[in-house]
């Protein structure tokens, strides 16, 4: 798939972000991950980011990295295709990148640098070093400490072609429309705030209509579906299933920092494809949280 190719795969439908499965030791699960994507992928997603935020890419060492994304691959080779997540320093971003490039994955998801807060330029030029180490096409991150704004993205994308898409988690709704005005056609626009349903109309309105979705992982139908009521702009669904739905879960999940993820594997746990333990510094849903978030699943005959 070339980088223009999975461009146009990106500009349209639900994208995803699959955890990756912990046995009770922590270890990695291949086998409970292939069975995960095998039951994720024919529900309609346009593309999965193996290794991603939801799938704690930030605690993977560099083996099990390429035992997650060679199995994504090989998994989901003919179905749905796959992204693979890179972060880090800038050497070790491009290790990765080369490495998920190797694997076969079809392009990159680039999560930003860790720990150091960094100028303008420092940040384009790590994002561009990555883009430059690899041929598939690469998406980049905007959050937390990675903020490029609307000119350094239009250099970039004039210095890498394989520059495809930007993922948007910071909800600056200026600089969205800055930069969604200023590159125009030139990338795929992707919705990245955590679960980003409750801003899914905001940012269509933008000329962002394609988001990740988190709580595909344990209610694919229901993400599915409230897909499909923004598309086809049903306010009404769009309305039920937030306040049934997703304002009960963001008070579950806003109880914690790093909640984002732990209570998606709860979620997953509930519904019967249990992917295991958070790792550390995650920790996961206290007895009365998972009680609550198997209250709510319920409610809505998703188990």
């Amino acid at each position: 798939m070339t980088p223009s190719e999975l461009k146009s795969v990106l500009s349209s439908g639900l994208l995803s972000f699959p955890l990756t499965d912990f046995d009770s030791r922590g270890e990695f699960n291949a086998a409970g991950y292939a069975r995960r994507l095998e039951w994720l992928a024919p529900y309609g997603t346009s593309a999965l980011f193996a290794a991603g935020g939801t799938g704690e890419f930030f605690s993977l060492a560099a083996d099990e990295y390429s035992a997650v994304i060679k199995t994504a691959v090989d998994t989901c080779a003919s179905s749905v295709p796959i992204l693979a997540g890179v972060g880090g320093s800038t050497r070790q971003a491009i290790q990765y990148a080369q490495e998920a490039e190797r694997l076969g994955a079809k392009g990159l998801l680039l999560l930003p640098h860790y720990l150091t807060e960094a100028s303008q330029e420092g940040v384009a030029a790590h994002v561009e070093a990555v883009c430059k180490s690899v041929r598939i096409g690469v998406v980049v991150y905007n959050r937390n400490v990675c903020r490029l704004t609307a000119p350094l993205l239009e250099r970039l994308a004039d210095r890498c072609p394989n520059l495809i898409g930007y993922k948007d988690g910071l909800g600056d709704v200026e600089l969205m429309v800055s930069i969604r005005r200023r590159l125009g056609d030139r990338l795929s626009y992707l919705g990245g705030l955590p679960t980003a349903e409750v801003y899914a109309a905001a940012y269509k309105a933008l000329g962002v209509p394609v988001y990740s979705s988190a709580v595909f992982n344990f209610v694919p139908k229901l993400a599915m579906d409230f897909y499909h009521a923004i598309a086809r702009e049903d306010q009404v669904a769009v309305g039920k299933m937030i306040d049934d739905f997703f304002l009960p879960y963001l008070d579950i999940r806003n109880r914690n920092a790093g909640y984002a993820v732990s209570i998606v594997k709860a979620g997953a746990r509930i519904v019967g494809h249990d992917a295991g333990p958070v790792r550390t510094p995650l920790t996961d849903l206290s007895s009365e949280e998972y009680r609550l978030l198997a209250a709510l699943i319920e409610k809505q005959g998703a188990q």
